[in-house]
């Protein structure tokens, strides 16, 4: 690897546990986590407050929003403030989470969003997670992983962080049907990148998922140049 900045890329689906696994990646690297989608959460924060019919919004009005947002980085990670504030609360609502996706499917928000990052990627060694990461905004990066999980693991994960106990069968299907339908909307924007360690986390413990990037990004920095693990050989997948 070179003595610059390093970028780290995961990528994959919503729920399949990126960015909790790229937070303790980075904090094992000790690199900068950057949660690119805590970028469009924050643009549909923001456009929350002024308009609460999403079937008006406007590209431009999304954009013109993101003029109250910044990203900077704080105890090891970069995050999205508003006005100047931490806004952790207001991106975790359940009205930002229903229209996000809108959000990021709008071409000047998501370069709004990208270039965001690639200034974050240029002043610090990061562990940046999305959807497009390896593909678009560090088709240069160091190490490229893509987590794919099948969707009622993955729906059931997600159930535990938010209700802090095991979800009933029923709860897990209702979630996997909205986890499927995310993927619907999200599939033009999460693409493996050719060049991507593909992991399967549904039957890996998160320090598995953790233990496996780490080795690889450690496989990196010792090869010559830094050129990719990804030579056909590699059995960390």
């Amino acid at each position: 690897m070179s003595s610059g900045p390093h970028v780290i890329a995961i990528d994959g689906p919503a729920a399949s546990g990126k960015s909790s696994t790229a937070q303790w990646v980075a904090r094992r690297l000790g690199h900068y986590h950057v949660d690119s989608g805590s970028l469009y959460r924050a643009a549909t924060a923001v456009q929350l407050e002024r308009d609460t019919d999403p079937e008006t919004w406007t590209e431009g009005e999304v954009l013109a929003g993101t003029r109250r947002v910044s990203f900077v980085p704080s105890e090891g990670a970069f995050v999205p403030l508003i006005d100047g504030e931490p806004a952790d609360e207001k991106l975790r609502g359940s009205e930002v989470t229903r229209n996000v996706s809108r959000v990021a499917k709008m071409p000047a928000v998501r370069n709004w969003v990208n270039e965001q990052v690639r200034l974050a990627g240029r002043a610090q060694s990061v562990v940046v997670d999305g959807r497009d990461i390896g593909t678009v905004v560090f088709p240069d990066a160091s190490l490229k992983v893509f987590l794919v999980a099948d969707p009622w693991e993955r729906a059931r994960r997600r159930l535990i962080q938010r209700l802090d106990r095991h979800p009933s069968d029923q709860e897990i299907a209702e979630e996997t049907d909205l986890i499927v339908q995310r993927d619907a909307k999200d599939s033009t924007q999460t693409v493996q990148a050719t060049d991507a360690v593909l992991i399967d986390t549904t039957y890996l413990t998160q320090e598995d998922q953790v233990e496996r990037i780490v080795a690889l990004a450690n496989a990196v920095t010792h090869r010559p140049g830094g050129t990719s693990v990804v030579d056909g050989d590699s059995d960390l997948t």
